[in-house]
């Protein structure tokens, strides 16, 4: 719009108009905001998504992540998110190939591109949204609004809502979603500049694939498919000229004219519908086709409005959330990596002070609709409609209309919202500077707001290169958010593996106390996280592991019995739960205990395993075999099951069997040294000398430090004769471990050997 664009003539300057510059100078700037995280971690859900997750490695078929959700569990799966991204999963998948491990420059660096290129993309999107598509004889546009698009495009390169997106690698999946999401609707506009050109058929490709590219988006992320919303709202308001003013007048005067609205009788756009309407809900049926058993099953913890009872109580705190992320875009100050678990107390009455925020949203709502729709000024209505068109449509999956989301507020689904959010400031700063004679002051204004928002995206993505600096930064915004205390996986000690689940902001920084071996601080912040919610069985679960590795076991106990009776199906609980009773040498309880860890996860290969340890502490050698080996056809890489299968049959005297069981796992786990060590132990008593000697230096090499490797290395050339070289381990061994009784008894015993042999030399 001609009219915008001179309004801006104080505040962009004319050098930077030519395209090529103008995409430069915000390629460059996106990527000067977000620079500063290309060296950080793994942090958060990218532990899960990327780190833990099987199909990243080689060993899993391609085919296998059109199969699985986007944190690597089966899509038929009850315990499955179906967040369905395979393209996601695949770009992560060549990162780790090309980095040769999960090296997290690599994927940082590609994040930040991501977000360049698609800066750099919105440049010719708010051209079109601001300019319109008038075209030349020739196919060219006429108003490429190069102010308005290049003042848009920096608002949205250098927003600091968008470092979620770009500094957690997990946001590769709303980057990735937005890039194609952005090519469908360019495309689609590319429809009508073809149908000007060469004719029908021209135009019907590019629609066509527009719905492609959409369909593509959406297996990069679930909003993707909204894209095929906007282009319907595109081509009916602004390509049909679709006049709802005109209309309402029509209707209520009882205008006999109402019928022969040019909307209704424009074929073109008619046909355009159709395919439209027709490519969506074939996408659609495929995706829910694919996801199988349903929607994912979230708990109160992750969204607790959507489990209220009162329908008027979930519409206030819906609404609410709603104004919460018009505040983020607004002022995007207070950011936080999880706003969920306490951290948005529910409003449940109208005399809630927060309800002003509802009313102040919906009026500012009102208010713009009217115009986009009723406003007499054409070009005003075009480019209000497609701001609000690109705020509400694409934010739609994670409004809880149609189904429940697994979070309170999130600000990675405002990655596309917010491109809404730029036209409408932009068109903003344009009314004011027409109104106004200062126009300097409005141009300091600009530039205060993008410098100010530069600032913030290189502070908060520092915050985002490592968990701590994270979660301490999510406590000043969210002090009562129990998730803040913890975080992901930790093991039990010794051969018993032990399982949590992951959330979020207390208890994260639990987990990282707990990591690093400050348990006494982690046991602080889990407790807190329970006080803050008596039902967090996630947390609970956490605080019993690390009570039983201090020895309390009867505390942990309790709280893990007191987990799987708020959970009843909280499978990792009842496991933890059987570790504890075994413990406690209550062995029928932690029988049943696993049993039922096992009916509710029927894929568990740690809970067989501990099962396995139970029945070996029993004696009963055969079901321990059944079980341990139930573990490794389950998770053929479990080293633990595998070396206590060995141990065990080497123990009970079936040495045939255990080096057939030793073979088999190196097959499979051929770097493992723990089993190179075992299988080596069976050999030596199988006087296979020379190959037991070969998997003993081979586990040293890749161990060099393990007492116990050189003690058993020492033993086999002792047996075999070459006493210098058992001297000399047995020395090495007692060099590491000076306690090692039976290493000083054996290397005893070579001594006296060895004197006796030069007296009788003598």
């Amino acid at each position: 719009m001609a009219e915008l664009d001179a309004d801006l003539d104080h505040i962009i300057p004319s050098s930077l108009l030519p395209p090529v510059w103008a995409k430069l100078v915000v390629g460059f700037v996106s990527l000067l905001c977000f620079a500063r995280s290309y060296d950080g971690d793994f942090v958060f859900d990218d532990s899960e998504a990327i780190v833990n997750n099987k199909d990243l490695r080689a060993e899993t078929p391609l085919a296998d992540l059109w199969l699985h959700d986007f944190w690597g569990s089966r899509l038929s799966s009850n315990t499955s998110h179906k967040s369905y991204r395979p393209l996601a999963v695949l770009t992560f998948r060549l990162n780790y190939y090309l980095s040769g491990g999960f090296y997290p420059v690599g994927f940082h660096v590609v994040n930040i591109c991501l977000h360049g290129g698609i800066s750099v993309l919105m440049v010719d999107v708010f051209s079109v949204l601001f300019g319109g598509l008038q075209f030349t004889s020739k196919g060219r546009r006429v108003h490429l609004a190069p102010r308005a698009s290049l003042l848009a495009a920096l608002l949205f390169a250098v927003h600091p809502v968008h470092t979620e997106c770009v500094a957690g690698v997990v946001g590769r999946a709303d980057l990735l979603c937005a890039l194609f999401f952005l090519l469908s609707f360019l495309g689609y506009c590319r429809a009508f500049r073809e149908s000007s050109k060469e004719g029908t058929h021209s135009s019907t490709f590019w629609v066509l694939l527009s719905i492609f590219l959409g369909a593509v988006a959406m297996l990069c992320k679930e909003q993707g498919i909204t894209v095929l919303g906007l282009n319907a709202v595109f081509d009916i308001l602004v390509i049909g000229k679709f006049n709802v003013l005109e209309i309402v007048h029509k209707v209520l005067h009882k205008d006999k004219s109402l019928g022969s609205i040019s909307v209704l009788r424009n074929g073109a756009l008619l046909f355009r519908m159709a395919l439209l309407i027709s490519g969506g809900a074939a996408v659609l049926y495929v995706r829910w086709k694919i996801m199988g058993t349903g929607p994912p099953a979230f708990t109160e913890v992750d969204n607790p409005a959507s489990f209220a009872d009162s329908v008027w109580v979930r519409a206030i705190n819906y609404n609410y959330y709603y104004s919460l992320n018009a505040w983020l875009l607004l002022c995007p100050w207070w950011l936080c990596f999880d706003w969920s678990m306490g951290c948005i107390p529910l409003i449940k009455s109208f005399g809630d002070w927060r309800v002003i925020a509802l009313a102040a949203l919906w009026l500012c709502l009102i208010g713009l609709i009217h115009q986009a729709l009723c406003s007499e000024d054409s070009h005003r209505r075009r480019i209000l409609t497609l701001g609000l068109g690109f705020l509400i449509i694409p934010f739609l999956p994670a409004s809880n209309l149609f189904f429940r989301v697994g979070f309170v507020v999130a600000e990675r689904v405002l990655y596309l919202p917010s491109v809404g959010y730029c036209v409408l400031l932009t068109c903003g700063f344009g009314a004011l500077s027409r109104q106004t004679k200062k126009k300097k002051l409005i141009a300091a204004v600009v530039l205060g707001i993008l410098v100010t928002n530069v600032l913030r995206c290189v502070t908060r993505s520092s915050e985002w290169r490592s968990e701590d600096q994270l979660f301490g930064s999510a406590l000043s915004v969210c002090p009562l958010n129990a998730k803040v205390f913890w975080e992901r996986k930790s093991c039990f000690l010794s051969f018993q593996v032990g399982e949590t689940e992951a959330l979020k902001v207390h208890y994260n920084i639990g987990k990282n106390l707990a990591d690093k071996g400050n348990q006494t601080a982690a046991i602080r912040y889990y407790r807190e996280a329970v006080r803050l919610n008596p039902k967090y069985v996630h947390a609970m679960n956490n605080l019993g592991n690390i009570l039983k590795e201090r020895n309390e076991l009867q505390e942990a106990e309790e709280l893990l019995s007191l987990a799987v009776q708020i959970q009843p199906d909280f499978a990792a609980a009842w496991m933890n739960l059987g570790i504890v009773q075994n413990s406690l040498k209550r062995f029928e309880a932690a029988e049943q205990s696993y049993r039922t860890a096992i009916k509710h996860r029927r894929k568990y290969p740690d809970c067989y395993y501990n099962l396995g340890r139970l029945y070996a502490d029993l004696n009963r050698h055969v079901d321990a075999l059944n079980a341990w080996r139930n573990a490794t056809v389950l998770k053929p890489e479990h080293s633990l099951a595998w070396n206590n299968m060995i141990i065990l049959l080497d123990s009970t005297g079936n040495l045939a069997q255990a080096e057939a069981v030793g073979r088999e796992a190196l097959e499979l786990i051929p770097n493992d040294h723990s089993l190179m060590f075992s299988l080596a132990n069976v050999l030596g008593k199988a006087q296979k000398y020379k190959e037991s000697e070969a998997l003993f230096l081979k586990a040293i090499k890749a161990n060099p430090n393990a007492a116990s490797y050189h003690g058993n290395l020492a033993v086999l050339y002792h047996r075999w004769g070459h006493l210098s070289l058992a001297k000399k381990h047995y020395e090495i061994s007692l060099q590491l471990d000076p306690g090692a009784s039976g290493t000083k008894e054996n290397y005893s015993l070579l001594r006296r050997k060895l004197g006796q042999m030069q007296k009788k030399d003598v």
